[in-house]
């Protein structure tokens, strides 16, 4: 028998295909809980494409629940707290799904506030191969794209590149040459999804900026 989720989502690969996973699962998914952080650099939440979460959850036809925080390191984990509160006691969830592949900091933290909620917390990409997981995006028919890059020799040319095949193939030699991480768990790279199988129709960007400048560039882009 499958439980109520909530699904801890940035709209990003990972929190995406956590959520397809646990909806496979035999789930259901009760609601998004998104976290709008201030600070870029976040220790806990992937923050530039947050606000086109919105549409996803659109797409989705899942409801939303967008919390605010100034990002500060432990002021952000009650920030979280509360949203997961509010969404047990709105949604009646009885877990949380994360999308944690190798982030101890993360997992260890969003377990204690389920532990004290007395919920489930789901990590169904923990430890998962990294190139496993592309494959897994791709097989799936995921239509991602990067939004963000912070590595070399990754520069502004991999905006908007999407993750398939080829991009694997790019991933093993930066890998092997520069120890990137495959799926960017490294903080490398962060993503945005456009089309997968929970989506009702495919997201387009319609417009975007970018900023920044030699091996870190981010993208706020604008979907329809």
């Amino acid at each position: 028998m499958g439980k109520k989720f909530g699904v801890l989502f940035s709209g990003g690969k990972d929190s995406c295909l956590a959520l397809h996973l646990a909806k496979k699962a035999g789930n259901e998914i009760s609601c998004l809980i998104s976290i709008v952080s201030e600070n870029k650099e976040s220790y806990m939440f992937h923050c530039p494409s947050i606000l086109r979460v919105k549409k996803q959850a659109e797409v989705m036809d899942i409801p939303l629940l967008l919390v605010e925080t100034k990002g500060e390191k432990e002021k952000e984990l009650e920030d979280l707290e509360r949203a997961i509160k509010d969404a047990k006691d709105i949604y009646k969830i009885e877990g949380v799904v994360t999308g944690a592949v190798e982030s101890m900091y993360q997992s260890s933290r969003i377990q204690k506030i389920c532990s004290k909620f007395k919920i489930e917390c789901f990590n169904p990409l923990w430890h998962k191969d990294q190139f496993e997981l592309l494959e897994e995006l791709i097989k799936n028919k995921f239509e991602i794209i990067l939004t963000g890059v912070f590595a070399y020799p990754l520069d502004k040319s991999w905006i908007e590149k999407k993750i398939d095949r080829n991009f694997v193939e790019e991933m093993k030699e930066l890998n092997r040459k520069y120890k990137i991480s495959p799926a960017g768990e490294g903080g490398e790279f962060e993503t945005l999804v456009l089309d997968c199988p929970l989506f009702k129709k495919k997201l387009n960007v319609i417009g975007r900026k970018i900023f920044g400048e030699e091996n870190s560039f981010r993208a706020e882009v604008e979907l329809e």
